[in-house]
């Protein structure tokens, strides 16, 4: 397995100065998680096909934990505290998930994660967290990750879910395809936690609008070629598709459908409103709609100062949907510490739900179930070789 580690720590509080990025084996660079530091993890796809969305992730944290590092830490009762970040590869996958899982877990210095990415390495990994006593922040977007999440050891909340559910983006896409006239709607799904629930959801919200479902077919995570599914779908005279799955897959899809000659109006979800679906894309994303359960780029608080740094920090990146949700949820961490005025898990974890943050992507705060409060559905639109947001739905 790859593994990343990146650790972040301030060199003195007078020079500013900031150890670099460190990939590596276990260890983190520049004090070994020793002395007067908070170790905090963070976990997504850093190879493979969902790569360029994990260390989007993976970015966003690592901003947070710079910014608060330079601006002097985190007091922890009248002594500073600088944070530590040490950042896996889960490659997208369960079994590496729950691997990235226990060794976290094992480690007794980190505190809290952020992560995961894919719904499927969520549903495994957040148990071994929450045995550990370790609370984590979650982007996925599958209803169970919350409905059935684990508790602390103390009987406190475990897991925290830092945007929309798949119980608000599926409905907010059916409703989207039946706004344009969808009559016939071939539901698609790749077979994981995430792509399957979602499906499942457009499904149901679909049929209940009067829209056909009745193609309702399963692909894989890894499929390269859906001609055959897509055949099918031609001849059934579908005139909506929907993808539920990743960026890496919905853009072969899109391509092959479009080779097809087929026009009907294509639908994804959160994972492909990516700058990297449309590059693997290319000409055949134009049209397409996402749904995103993030704030996109130009509607978050101080976006453009994000932006700026994000590609300063990150030479050749761009910002995409996560970055600016983990970037959050760091800072929500780093409040929670201070609630608690001490470096115990048990005694972050029990200030996280006492938390209420104004960052970039508005409030973040969080329901007794860990759910966040207010999140919202932007339905995005690719034009000329970018997504923009044509629908924001509560």
């Amino acid at each position: 397995m790859k593994k990343h580690v990146l650790a972040i720590l301030l060199a003195t509080a007078v020079a500013g100065g900031l150890a670099a990025c460190n990939k590596g084996a276990d260890t983190a660079a520049g004090g070994e998680g020793k002395g007067d530091v908070i170790r905090i993890a963070s976990g997504s796809p850093l190879s493979g096909g969902q790569a360029s969305a994990g260390k989007d992730f993976a970015n966003g944290a690592l901003l947070a934990v710079e910014e608060i590092n330079a601006a002097g830490g985190v007091d922890v009762g009248g002594k500073k505290y600088t944070l530590q970040l040490v950042s896996e590869d889960d490659a997208g996958d369960p079994k590496t998930g729950a691997t990235v899982a226990q060794k976290t877990a094992d480690d007794a210095a980190i505190v809290a994660v952020v992560g995961h990415y894919n719904s499927g390495v969520t549903l495994v990994a957040s148990p071994i967290y929450a045995n550990a006593g370790i609370p984590s922040l979650t982007v996925s977007t599958n209803p169970d990750v919350i409905l059935k999440a684990p508790k602390l050891p103390d009987g406190g909340t475990a897991v925290f879910r830092i945007n929309a559910h798949d119980g608000k983006q599926g409905p907010a896409l059916a409703t989207f395809a039946h706004s344009k006239g969808v009559k016939k709607l071939a539901v698609l799904d790749d077979a994981t936690a995430y792509g399957k629930g979602l499906a499942d959801q457009v499904a149901k919200k679909a049929q209940e609008l009067g829209i056909d479902t009745s193609l309702r077919e399963a692909a894989s995570d890894k499929t390269t070629d859906f001609k055959a599914l897509l055949t099918k779908a031609k001849a059934a005279g579908v005139d909506g598709i929907m993808w539920g799955g990743y960026d890496d897959t919905g853009a072969i899809l899109t391509k092959q459908a479009r080779e097809l000659g087929m026009t009907a109006l294509i639908l994804m979800p959160d994972t492909a409103c990516t700058d990297n679906y449309i590059k693997l894309a290319g000409a055949a994303a134009e049209g397409a709609i996402c749904s995103s359960t993030s704030v996109p780029l130009g509607k978050l608080n101080g976006g453009g100062n994000f932006k700026t740094n994000y590609e300063k920090r990150f030479a050749g990146q761009t910002v995409q949907a996560y970055s600016p949700l983990t970037y959050d949820a760091v800072y929500v961490l780093a409040d929670a510490i201070k609630q608690a005025g001490s470096t115990d898990k048990a005694k972050i974890a029990a200030a996280i739900p006492k938390v209420a943050h104004s960052g970039l992507t508005g409030t973040m705060a969080f329901d007794p179930d860990g759910e966040r409060k207010d999140a919202e559905i932007a339905i995005l639109e690719e034009k000329g070789g970018k997504f923009d947001v044509i629908e924001m739905v509560k």
